[in-house]
């Protein structure tokens, strides 16, 4: 387990983000867009801008290293890769763990001589998930990785990620909006607002029986844009 015991970001002396949890295996961190899920992710990362000041406590079994204990899978594949690089020359691997990872991500690795602009959004989300996999993380921090897809693809993608967790053993932070897609990765929620925790625990508990009100809009209105949507 993973245990974030308090994260604080302030700008002077005015409060952003407030927040603490667990990631046991698999976490989403749940809120509508200004609720600190992007800063949660930037201090985590350690880019946070230098006109904030921010204290972290983790857990001291866990370094927090970006690029060696973490990594980041984007919202937006089609700007995380350049568009004038193969993308073979965008990993730097040995080329059988290259191999290695195409084939764990479900791509023909013909695809490593093309071009990002060459691939569909569902090929490049799996290239920027073997690029996060690449320095075997203990911990995969992914911001709406899915938002940009369609509904079928998003469903292989959210497959896709729980086997390779399964497989590789590592955790995840899964930051969305989206609870109805969460549910289908995540077995613990932490819904936030305005940089604070509202609700968090078994993700089943949660949207069997929210107890916050804020929590309750959000099940509802994500699930009910899922129906639509279907």
């Amino acid at each position: 387990m993973i245990k974030l015991n308090s994260l604080i970001v302030k700008i002077e002396d005015k409060k952003l983000l407030d927040i603490s949890f667990d990631i046991e295996k698999s976490l989403a961190l749940v809120g509508q867009s200004g609720s600190g899920k992007s800063l949660t992710l930037k201090a985590l990362l350690g880019m946070l801008s230098e006109s904030m000041n921010y204290t972290l406590d983790i857990d001291a079994k866990f370094e927090l290293s970006r690029g060696k204990n973490i990594s980041f899978v984007p919202q937006n594949p089609f700007t995380a890769l350049s568009p004038l690089t193969k993308i073979k020359n965008q990993f730097f691997i040995d080329n059988d763990d290259l191999l290695s990872l195409f084939q764990k991500v479900n791509l023909d690795v013909k695809l490593l001589n093309r071009f990002a602009p060459e691939l569909s959004g569902g090929q490049l989300q799996r290239v920027v998930i073997a690029m996060a996999l690449s320095s075997k993380p203990k911990l995969l921090l992914l911001d709406e990785p899915t938002t940009a897809l369609d509904i079928k693809t998003r469903t292989l993608i959210i497959e896709l990620l729980s086997s390779l967790q399964k497989e590789l053993g590592f955790k995840m932070l899964f930051v969305t909006h989206d609870i109805t897609t969460a549910s289908q990765l995540c077995d613990s929620i932490c819904v936030i607002k305005d940089g604070l925790v509202r609700e968090r625990g078994k993700m089943q508990d949660i949207i069997s029986n929210p107890k916050d009100q804020y929590t309750k809009q959000l099940i509802e209105a994500s699930f009910s844009q899922r129906a639509f949507r279907q």
